[in-house]
């Protein structure tokens, strides 16, 4: 007997109901998007490696996926090389391009590669999967949907204030209660100024990213463990300890940092987008969290880190401030910043909240019953009517039993079916059934039209 075929770990399959699902996930994204000004791009599934790596830090670049040449990939590899090179720069040699970590470093290379063409400030979104090599486990797989939005061109921290009013509207429209986190990348680098570790700041950033899954304890023996002093990381407990409203947490926080021209100048940017939020009435909180650092390298002021509510689940958007990202690839000084909306989390959260509309579900809203050639006859000019007039209609292909063909619309979970026999084609009608109430009526094809947009 054959093997059952599977697929890789990390993956999965849509069915049907999952597509519809997805596609009014993505939908109210792209809706939210366009209100404010945003177009849609796609860039290619992979990229050079020369592109990818060393955008996302030791972690991130351990996480690549990356493709073998194509023809013959070993040739240029001696015994030698097989022997002596470590894995990371054998597979340097066997493999000139990944699949895509992000849409993030994907999309800086296509500003700088056609920045003749572009108009700035540059605003766009793209929604296309990405791959981590990453271990599998509950809401973390290796393929998955990003939902980006993207401003390059503009310092102006009203970006950052807009795209914050993006995941409010595009959470309130789910009807998922959410708290946005915030914080500054220059109030982290105040921060190491300030126990006298600026040279770690990345390795303190990391560290203390980990907080919420590792505890304080492991955190800082992390913070040990890269030869940060039993000194500095004393002095960081009450920094990453801070309690209290966003405004008291400024205000400490700009006492700490008074010696630190960058942290004061973070906490600036920090004030600035929390009271002009204040103005504009969010539906959902907005904290400030000293310890979010988002482990990636190439955020320097605002980062953004959004986490549902009602139900256990990681991350499911975030984003940040990434000033020096096109310099990576020749168009220094471009300002950028940006959000993502993480689908497939997003996915499981409104499906653990039982929060998808049922006519985003719901996919026929009428299927015309088939009793043999002349009643199909009779039914195809009232069934491209419908059709016509938007209402997603089928007619079932084969003259089977009732039985049948009403199982077929209950497992499909159509709401409405059309029966047409001797008596209906004798009136010009047909009988429209509900399928929840079981409530039957004869109806003229116009009136059949206005029931069920009804």
């Amino acid at each position: 007997m054959a093997q059952k075929p599977s697929i890789p770990k990390g993956t999965r399959d849509f069915g049907p109901v999952e597509m519809a699902k997805r596609n009014y996930i993505f939908n109210t994204i792209k809706e939210v998007y366009a209100l404010y000004g945003f177009q849609q791009i796609e860039t290619p599934a992979m990229e050079t490696l020369q592109t990818l790596m060393g955008k996302y830090g030791e972690e991130g670049d351990k996480l690549l996926f990356k493709i073998l040449n194509s023809g013959d990939y070993m040739n240029k590899v001696s015994d030698e090389d097989i022997h002596s090179l470590g894995s990371l720069k054998l597979a340097a040699k066997l493999c000139e391009k990944g699949l895509r970590y992000d849409l993030t470093v994907p999309f800086a290379r296509y500003v700088v590669q056609h920045r003749e063409e572009l108009q700035m400030p540059f605003k766009r979104y793209q929604i296309q999967p990405v791959w981590r090599a990453d271990r599998p486990q509950k809401g973390r797989y290796r393929e998955f949907y990003q939902c980006d939005a993207d401003v390059v061109g503009s310092d102006s921290l009203l970006n950052e204030v807009e795209l914050m009013q993006i995941v409010d509207t595009v959470f309130t429209k789910f009807g998922v209660r959410v708290c946005i986190k915030i914080n500054n990348r220059k109030i982290l680098t105040g921060i190491a100024e300030v126990i006298g570790e600026a040279e770690k700041i990345v390795d303190i950033t990391v560290a203390i990213d980990k907080l919420d899954k590792i505890g304080l304890d492991n955190v800082n023996e992390e913070l040990r463990n890269d030869g940060i002093s039993e000194e500095a990381i004393e002095k960081l407990q009450p920094i990453i300890s801070l309690s209290g409203t966003n405004d008291e947490k400024l205000e400490v926080i700009a006492k700490v940092l008074e010696g630190s021209e960058v942290g004061l100048k973070g906490v600036e940017e920090t004030k600035f987008i929390l009271d002009t939020l204040k103005t504009l009435g969010l539906n959902n909180e907005i904290e400030l969290d000293l310890t979010l650092a988002r482990g990636l390298n190439y955020y320097t002021g605002a980062i953004f880190e959004v986490k549902a509510l009602d139900t256990p689940m990681g991350s499911i958007t975030g984003g940040g401030r990434y000033d020096n990202l096109t310099g990576i690839f020749g168009l220094p000084g471009l300002s950028g910043v940006g959000i993502s909306f993480g689908a497939d989390r997003i996915y499981d959260v409104l499906g653990a909240l039982d929060l998808y509309p049922k006519e985003a579900v719901n996919a026929t809203q009428v299927l015309f019953i088939n009793f043999g050639e002349k009643e199909t006859a009779y039914c195809l000019p009232i069934v491209s009517a419908a059709r016509a007039a938007g209402i997603r209609t089928e007619i079932f292909p084969d003259k089977a039993k009732m039985k049948k063909q009403m199982s077929y619309a209950n497992a499909k979970n159509i709401p409405f079916v059309v029966l047409a026999g001797e008596n209906e084609m004798a009136q010009g009608k047909v009988t429209l059934k509900n399928m929840e109430t079981g409530e039957q009526t004869l109806v003229t094809a116009e009136e059949l039209i206005a029931k069920v947009n009804k």
